[in-house]
């Protein structure tokens, strides 16, 4: 019998939808064995679907390759969430105790979800991250165990737009479970920073559309929010202003040397001047670095509060991007790299854009309990094995009169594109500025 763990993670972002999957060892030892992505334009913006059917049908893609690869049936799947609306607000909540008894376990988990009753208006709670305890107005960081006569939490709800979870509970409407709905930026302060940069960072998660923003103070997330800005700005700056295709523009950017440094090499790349599209990068490349230094002012605080900013992401990936940053706030300022938990079986994919989707791995098999899986294999020896053939496709309905073949494959086969046909509700967002 197999007794490793399959997990499978799915990370919508807004350039490409990407699905990966690890191995978890009786152990405890986490490998990221497979990963699979497909690229989308204009079909997830700011983070959030808007074309279901078509990231509908990317998934289903992605799944299938998954299981050919493992030779296994996806049963059920880890999604992140994340978008333009995500971001923190502050709860608070007061309970007076029993004196004579000690606080548990279970008496903290009510004043959590007391705290997540606190309704925001238009937006709906995903997350709550403690922050703070105080008992009989001491900050208390483990209040197990402690006698008091009352207790105080403030807490983060991470909150977004009704519309980030109904989509993604569309996209996911044709048959797999989802085991559960993971807030990607608390997956990447989990796994990306060390607890001594949790005392005091900024992580920056600068992706295609949107850069989220997470500061860390005390150990605890203290403030997190979402800009509409991405590398993607960049391109379609170049591409509007010099009059060419994003793919080129996207090119060019990626091959200008130093592009926000004052003097440019003046060369040509695919028929556009350097140094023209270094202009359009360094003036909204200041208008990013504006926009996240702003984010502590918001949060109320200042750089004497954070040690170091950390930066993931695709659009980090901008050459002299960190440097640029360290010069305007001063800070230390480190690329993040994947979870150090994590092995990676195939160095083909250990790249910095898949980061988050690496997070999101890390985090489900902390989570995943005992027994359960998202794979049902379906051979194995005494370890992993690839399948090397596509499953067989559903033959046509036979003729009345025709016996049918393999009937017990043929009505699971059909019983899925049955499922698939009843996934057909179209739906889009109305508008990104609904966001």
């Amino acid at each position: 019998m197999d007794k490793n763990q399959y997990i499978v993670a799915f990370e919508i972002g807004s350039s490409k939808i990407v699905g990966a999957v690890a191995e978890k060892s009786p152990t405890g030892m986490v490998s990221v064995s497979h990963l699979v992505e497909e690229r989308l334009s204009n079909c997830v913006r700011y983070g959030c679907v808007q074309n279901v059917e078509n990231v509908k049908a990317a998934i289903n893609r992605i799944i299938k390759n998954i299981e050919d690869q493992v030779g296994g049936d996806v049963t059920q799947v880890y999604i992140g969430v994340s978008g333009r609306s995500l971001h923190s607000e502050v709860s608070e909540v007061n309970r007076g105790l029993d004196s004579s008894r000690a606080i548990t376990t279970e008496i903290i988990a009510g004043i959590i979800r007391d705290a997540s009753r606190n309704p925001i208006k238009n937006y709906e709670t995903i997350a709550v991250v403690p922050r703070t305890f105080l008992v009989d107005k001491n900050v208390t960081a483990d209040p197990v165990g402690v006698v008091g006569s009352s207790i105080k939490i403030k807490a983060n709800l991470i909150v977004a737009k009704p519309a980030i979870k109904q989509n993604l509970t569309r996209v996911m409407s044709f048959g797999i479970n989802v085991k559960d709905y993971i807030v990607t930026p608390l997956a990447v302060g989990e796994y990306v920073l060390t607890d001594s940069e949790r005392l005091g960072c900024m992580l920056v998660d600068l992706g295609a559309e949107t850069t989220t923003v997470s500061i860390y103070k005390d150990g605890s997330l203290a403030y997190l929010s979402t800009l509409p800005l991405g590398g993607r700005n960049i391109t379609r700056d170049i591409s509007n202003g010099l009059s060419v295709l994003e793919d080129t523009a996207e090119r060019v950017k990626k091959n200008i040397n130093n592009p926000l440094e004052a003097n440019v090499d003046n060369i040509v790349i695919e028929g556009v001047n350097s140094s023209e599209a270094a202009n359009f990068i360094a003036a909204r490349n200041r208008e990013i670095i504006a926009n996240i230094k702003n984010q502590l002012n918001l949060a109320g605080m200042t750089t004497d509060d954070i040690r170091t900013i950390v930066l993931i992401g695709g659009g980090a990936q901008l050459q002299g991007l960190a440097k640029k940053l360290e010069e305007n706030t001063k800070l230390s300022v480190r690329m993040g790299h994947y979870p150090q938990s994590l092995n990676i079986l195939n160095h083909s994919f250990n790249r910095a854009e898949y980061i988050e989707a690496f997070c999101l791995l890390a985090k489900a098999a902390a989570d995943i309990l005992p027994g359960e899986t998202c794979i049902a294999r379906r051979n194995y020896d005494d370890g992993f094995q690839v399948a090397t053939t596509r499953p067989v496709q559903p033959e046509p309905e036979p003729t009345p009169d025709e016996p049918r073949k393999h009937d017990k494959k043929d009505k699971k086969e059909s019983l899925w594109i049955r499922l698939k046909k009843k996934a057909a509700d179209m739906f889009s967002e109305d508008d990104a500025d609904d966001e």
